[in-house]
This record gives C-alpha cells, sequence and structure tokens, in this order.
C-alpha cells in the first residue's frame, strides 16, 4: 500500500522552513509537489484560526482536499518554556499532508519531529526562522515517516 505524505514546517511569518515529501508512493512528478505545496499553504488560514481557539497541540483534520488530509501540530508548550528565556519564540507549525488512516501513527510522527526541531532550534549556530539545510535532520525525518507514515 502506497501513501502520499508531504510534511512542512512553517515558521511564525508563514514561511516554509523544512519541506519534504515523505509518503511511500513512487516518485511523485514535481507539479503534484507544487500542487501539495499549494494544499497546506491553503489551510494555513484554517490554522490560524483554530490556534486561537484550543490549547490542543495536534490537530488530526484542519482541512481536506479530495482524500488527503491536513493535519497539524504545534509547538506551544515548548513556545511557553522559551518566552522566559529568548524573545525570539518559534510559533512553528508542523503541518502534514497525509492519505493515512493511522492518527496515533501520525500523531507520534509529529512528536518524534518537534523532539528533532527542538534540538535544531537550541543548536547556538541555528538563526530562527531560516531554513533547515541540516542533512541529518532530513534523514531522520524522512525515516521516522517511514516508521510512522
Amino acid at each position: 500500500m502506497s501513501s502520499t505524505a508531504c510534511f512542512v514546517i512553517v515558521s511564525k511569518n508563514d514561511i516554509p522552513i523544512y519541506e519534504a515529501e515523505v509518503g511511500s508512493a513512487p516518485k511523485q512528478k514535481e507539479d503534484l509537489s507544487y500542487h501539495h505545496q499549494f494544499i497546506l499553504h491553503a489551510a494555513l488560514d484554517g490554522v490560524h484560526d483554530l490556534a486561537w481557539t484550543t490549547s490542543a497541540m495536534f490537530l488530526k483534520s484542519v482541512d481536506r482536499f479530495n482524500d488527503l488530509v491536513v493535519s497539524v501540530y504545534f509547538d506551544q508548550k515548548f513556545n511557553n518554556i522559551i518566552v522566559s528565556l529568548t524573545a525570539s519564540v518559534p510559533h512553528a507549525r508542523f503541518m502534514l499532508l497525509h492519505d493515512s488512516r493511522s492518527e496515533d501513527g501520525i500523531k507520534s510522527f509529529f512528536q518524534e519531529v518537534h523532539e528533532l526541531y527542538i534540538k535544531i532550534f537550541l543548536n547556538p549556530l541555528y538563526l530562527p526562522g531560516s531554513r533547515i539545510t541540516s542533512s541529518h535532520f532530513d534523514t531522520k525525518v524522512r525515516a521516522l515517516a517511514r516508521k510512522y507514515l
């Protein structure tokens, strides 16, 4: 069974700082990749609205397009810790466009990627809000996607 999945980390300024096609489906055409990015970007408005009304970190279905679902994970708890330490709070959103039905797997994927993101963010050489270009981070995210999605 092949699955479609596109994962994006979006900064507080709605700028994607990390993107990856992580599905197990055969290599996608470049046009389909742009299609996935468009769907995720369009879902950001709904994410902004929901952020004010919920304290949950994991939102299993923010938006739908055909048989694809957009799930979101906020790093709100991490933000509360960082507020007292620095003025540059990340407010990142982890967004996943998928056709998977495994809610527990998606939540576990988000939680483990969140831990990786915290390690990147706490690196003194990382400028908050800049693109994540670490090949180690990319390899770990793709491995987690294979494991959970």
